[in-house]
């Protein structure tokens, strides 16, 4: 029996480290609580939207439409939970599966090409830290991501592959999934890179003559524009906001203060380049060292034919036009460099197969994927041990809140920013207060539960009508009995709450 080449021995290793990495992101997808805040309040969203049973507006709170996004990502939240039950797991899901179907598609298109290795991609692409990262986070991103690389993917092979037609049929409808993923973005995600290498190799005409363009947009603009229409006649003002505010304040206004629903970051502009080198790692310092290693003697000539030098033209401008788009951008954040990397691990698979060979690239992506897999199991047990994960989702207290109370009448009220992994795991029953005092009156007259965290109970805790202290994940859940919680709330607690507040002298309990 003949024994397995070397190169087939590192092949079996990186389909090996690729499963292995995987199976962790499944198992964190289980494990894992909802983590604040992104992460949460998307899956709370499309949680609200299975519970009323409204598939056209995302609601950020009862009564307080979120006009932030697009519903297709909570579409299928919504529909995960459906069948899977109201979890983190089924909440993770979907977006799981849509970076395995970006994935896929890469590997389809390398699949086509006799100069970028399929698997060499994969391992490039699941190994990078924001794949990992986004494999079965809850964001808008994946979905989004699914419909650039979709549509440029079929744009590719609309133009050179042998089935042109499916060629386009994938290119328009991945511009509809970005439309309903993430809205217009996707049109710049995708045209961008497609004119600057209409541009760069004189395809103009081509591109124009061989993709039919109107019918396609006409099928995409149909397939979409009658949910933007929906919302806007359901929620009057979401048009408004969600193309100039999101498509023009959130990306050139620092600081922008027009954020229904958390607040603008600003960066100095540039920071999405210094994301894209974070979002591939460990990658960029592996490549650097098998540059650095003598080139691998080949046949073929080494100045590259017109199709590869158009190849290598079309995955450069796929993977800079975001970060050419988003370099004046102030408002970024690291996800906004996902839609980079299906087109990054092409063109590092097509360029590693030149420099070292087959085998050698085999060594080197091996490699990496161990980087991956050895940092994902650090990463995830020096969280585990800082108590990070707790700290960061009230799924603790929640459980706690629903272990200890008698009866539906006893509600839990946080007095603290609003927590939307408690409105998750509470199945939208957790309260939200400013401070003791308010908490106290509005668990009057039957007392209840009050949350807090770990450094602000010092005032509330030694009244007489907190009967009950558990201390879970950052969290004190105190219990506020029944008899005397109305006068613990207007004679005696809140008073003293309130002037210790404002830093007067406060009364004994």
């Amino acid at each position: 029996m003949q024994a397995a080449s070397p190169s087939g021995r590192l092949s079996k290793a990186m389909v090996l480290l690729i499963a292995a990495l995987l199976t962790l992101r499944l198992f964190a997808m289980a494990w894992l609580p909802l983590m604040e805040t992104t992460e949460a309040r998307y899956a709370e969203i499309g949680r609200k939207m299975l519970e009323l049973g409204d598939w056209i507006t995302p609601w950020h709170d009862y009564g307080v439409p979120f006009w932030a996004k697009p519903p297709l990502s909570f579409w299928l939240t919504a529909a995960s939970m459906k069948v899977f039950g109201v979890n983190e797991f089924a909440a993770r899901l979907p977006h799981f599966l849509c970076m395995l179907f970006v994935a896929a598609a890469c590997g389809r298109l390398a699949a086509s090409r006799r100069d970028t290795p399929p698997l060499a991609t994969l391992g490039l692409l699941c190994g990078a830290s924001l794949s990992l990262v986004s494999a079965g986070a809850v964001m808008t991103d994946e979905a989004l991501v699914v419909g650039t690389t979709l549509a440029l993917c079929g744009l590719w092979q609309a133009l050179h592959g042998p089935r042109y037609r499916d060629g386009a049929i994938l290119l328009f409808a991945g511009l509809a999934i970005g439309l309903l993923a993430k809205g217009p973005l996707v049109l710049v995600l995708a045209g961008f890179p497609t004119a600057a290498w209409a541009v760069w190799t004189g395809q103009g005409r081509r591109l124009l003559r061989d993709v039919p363009w109107i019918p396609g947009l006409a099928a995409t603009t149909a397939a979409a524009a009658w949910w933007y229409i929906a919302a806007e006649l359901k929620t009057p003002g979401f048009i408004d906001y969600y193309i100039v505010g999101e498509h023009w304040h959130r990306f050139l206004t620092p600081g922008w203060s027009g954020d229904r629903y958390g607040f603008a970051h600003a960066f100095p502009p540039g920071t999405i380049w210094l994301f894209a080198l974070v979002a591939t790692l460990p990658w960029p310092l592996l490549l650097l060292a098998a540059a650095s290693t003598p080139r691998v003697a080949r046949t073929e000539p080494a100045s590259p034919d017109v199709d590869t030098r158009s190849w290598q033209a079309y995955l450069a401008c796929w993977s800079l036009a975001p970060l050419v788009f988003f370099t004046a951008a102030r408002n970024v954040i690291l996800p906004y460099a996902l839609p980079a990397l299906p087109a990054m691990a092409l063109l590092a698979s097509h360029w590693l197969w030149r420099r070292v060979g087959a085998e050698r690239k085999h060594a080197w992506i091996a490699g990496g994927l161990a980087l991956s897999t050895a940092g994902v199991l650090g990463l995830l047990i020096h969280a585990e041990r800082a108590g990070t994960f707790g700290s960061s989702s009230a799924k603790a207290i929640v459980s706690a809140w629903e272990a200890q109370r008698r009866q539906d009448a006893e509600p839990l009220v946080f007095v603290t920013e609003r927590l939307h992994s408690a409105s998750f795991y509470s199945a939208g029953r957790a309260e939200f207060a400013t401070s003791p005092a308010e908490a106290l009156k509005r668990l009057a007259p039957n007392g209840g539960f009050v949350a807090l965290r770990g450094d602000d109970t010092n005032v509330l805790a030694r009244f007489h009508c907190v009967t009950q202290r558990t201390d879970v994940g950052g969290f004190v859940l105190l219990r506020v009995r029944e008899s005397i919680s109305a006068a613990c709330s207007a004679n005696e607690c809140a008073p003293a709450i309130v002037a210790t507040e404002q830093h007067q002298p406060q009364c004994q309990p």
